[in-house]
Parts: C-alpha cells; structure tokens; sequence
C-alpha cells in the first residue's frame, strides 16, 4: 500500500486521563516495527474491560491511551520479519498473546503466554512501548491493541489471520467478550451434558457463557441479573430459567440451592464483582460444584469460607475463556460463519468512532449488550 513506511494520521478516541470522556484526536500511527503488524481497524466493540480501566482501575501510568481491545481489520503493512501477514489479511488483534515458544505456550494446560504487555504491566493494560503519537505526547496502547483507532500497530504473536469472507463488524467481538464467556464455559468449566448452570451477568460475556452452556448440552441454564431487562435476551441464547436477585429477601445462593436440590453443577461469574464471585461460588453444588470467575477485576480482594473448598467445590478462573488465542480465534469465526456460535444476536447498536462517548455512556447505564462502533471503510 501506499502508505507502507510511513507514518499514518488518523483519528483515534484517545483517553488522557481516568474518569473524563474520550477526546476525538488526530494521531500519529509509526510504520511497524521488526515482528509487527499495523492494520486499519473496521470495526471494534465496546467492552466493559475498556469501562473498567477508563473509570473503575484508574491507573495513573495507564494514560494517555488509546482505548479498545475487541476490533477486527485489514492489514496495512508488516515490519521486518513478519513472514505469517501479508497486505489485505483479515485479521484480529489480540489482548491475550501467544508466542508459541514459552513455557505456557507450550503447555496444553494453559492460554497464558510470557510475552506480550502483560508479562509486567498487567496493572497499567500497556506496555511501555508503543507507536502513537499526539501532540507531541507519547499515547499508550492499551492491552496491546488500541482499536479505538483508524490504523493500530500490534505485534504478530498477538495477531490472529481469519476468513476473508468474514463479516469484520461482527467477527469483532470474537477478539474479547464472544470468546471470553462461551470458553469459560466449555474450556474451563467444561459443562457437562445434562447439567445444571447458572450464569451471574447477562451482559455479552455472560451471554457468551450461556451460549457456551448450552453447545455443551446444560439441561438447566440459569441466568441470574438485577435487570430483568436482560431475561428475554438470555433466551435466545439458551438460558431456560431466570433469577432477579432483587426479587428475594434471602441470599442469592440460598435461592439457588433450593432451586437445584442443594446447587448448580456449574457456576460461571460473569460481573466483575467480588461478592457477585462469592455468591457465586456457593451457589454450587458441595462435592463437585464447580465456579468460574469471568469479570474482570484487578483492585478488590475477594474471600469465602475454607470448608467451601474443604467440601469438594472448584474455584477457578478464566482469562479470555481458555482460548488459545492465534489458534482459536479462527476456529471460532469458522464456527460462526457455520452457524455454530452466534455472534450477530449481541448487537444491539451500531455508531461510529464519533460516537464512542454515546457508547460508553449506554454501556455503563446498561442500555445495550454490544455496541459495534465502525471505525474505517472497508
């Protein structure tokens, strides 16, 4: 392309400090660097994780950044020794690397890699180095990936090549919160045919693990949220039973376990929230209950009761649902454009980067599931 070596003005959405709305801004794209790919975004989702740093982490090292990590577009140039890309690939930046060579990419136990932004500076959601510029500031590039950005520089271990027949402002959201939630139930919880589940959260990741629950064949798929909004979507993605917490003067738990003959099979948390993560784990059933912790969190501390743990129940936690980025991620977009995951059916709304702050805004109050926001043409 034409633009190949040089640098890229474009438009971002660019956070310069905690707690503020985005500012639309024209910044500097740097051409790549050896092992790295710079692609022009099409389409990014907006991700509660993006809310979470923005508005709840807050770390000051974290800023000025450019936001969003659940984008989907074309590659534009490669830098040296970038053999797997080439100019017009379809791809999907990736928050969650895999270099192949670690101990951890190397272990069938594990999606967790060395390499990457957070191998140090998981508190901050960056790395050091990056290639924005704004006004003669250094921009941050948040979870590696930036898609809050017309063009974004990502190294190729975190860079996942899909079909080029791929819709890109749909297969988008398999870069987070899709694969986030469906993996948590079938990697990491690995639901079980016949059993029981419940589901605390019914935003996209916890729409995600109902999906999830019910490809693995859960009989009973209990979806459990404050806003009972969210019950008629659960539906369609497979949840049979719904819980308002808010309807019941006992613990959330207690009701559960009256539900179920003394609890879930199968408990995935799906907030973010450290009592949302207790109650979900004694919601389970003791001797082989199993609880998954899906929301992010990196600032409160969490805490139950040893006999939980003593009488037999699981504890466990998932990042990106146990995926394997760069191998799974394709695979999850075959299986979409075959129809054996849905992924339009989040979507609630679609904007553009302008209108970014509308999204943050509808996401916070709980007004939508996904917002797509279309950053490029095609």
């Amino acid at each position: 392309m034409a633009t190949a070596g040089k640098v890229i003005k474009c438009k971002a959405a660019v956070a310069w400090e905690p707690n503020k709305p985005l500012v639309m801004e024209e910044i500097e794209v740097a051409p790549p660097q050896a092992n790295e790919v710079r692609i022009k975004v099409v389409a990014t989702g907006v991700c509660h994780t993006d809310l979470y740093h923005l508005f709840e982490g807050m770390h000051k090292d974290g800023f000025p950044a450019v936001l969003g990590h659940e984008g989907a577009g074309i590659v534009e140039s490669v830098g040296p020794g970038v053999t797997e890309f080439q100019p017009g690939d379809k791809v999907i930046p990736l928050f969650i690397s895999q270099c192949k060579e670690c101990r951890f990419c190397k272990s069938p136990k594990t999606n967790q890699c060395e390499k990457g932004w957070a191998a140090d500076r998981h508190d901050v959601m960056s790395d050091k180095d990056t290639r924005f510029t704004c006004k003669g500031k250094k921009i941050l590039q948040f979870m590696g990936t930036s898609t809050f950005s017309e063009y974004t520089v990502v190294n190729q271990m975190a860079v996942a090549k899909i079909d080029p027949a791929a819709p890109l402002d749909k297969v988008c959201l398999l870069g987070c919160g899709v694969c986030t939630g469906y993996g948590a139930a079938v990697n990491t919880a690995k639901v079980e045919e016949g059993s029981t589940c419940a589901v605390f959260g019914l935003g996209a990741v916890g729409l995600a693990a109902v999906m999830g629950c019910k490809n693995a064949g859960a009989k009973r798929i209990i979806a459990v949220d404050i806003n009972p909004d969210k019950f008629e979507k659960a539906k369609v993605f497979g949840a049979n039973e719904f819980v308002n917490p808010k309807d019941h003067d006992k613990p959330i738990s207690q009701v559960l376990s009256e539900m179920t003959n003394g609890g879930v099979d199968y408990s995935l948390e799906c907030v973010g929230n450290v009592g949302v993560m207790r109650s979900a784990l004694e919601s389970t059933v003791q001797g082989w209950g199993v609880s998954v912790i899906v929301g992010w969190n990196n600032i409160h501390e969490f805490s139950g009761q040893p006999i939980q743990l003593i009488a037999g129940r699981t504890w466990k936690g998932a990042l990106f649902g146990g995926f394997k980025s760069k191998d799974s991620v394709p695979e999850m977009v075959k299986a979409y454009m075959n129809k054996k995951v849905m992924v339009d059916e989040f979507i609630t709304h679609n904007l553009t980067l302008d209108q970014i702050n509308d999204a943050i805004e509808m996401m916070k109050h709980g007004k939508c599931i996904r917002t797509v926001l279309n950053v490029s043409p095609q």
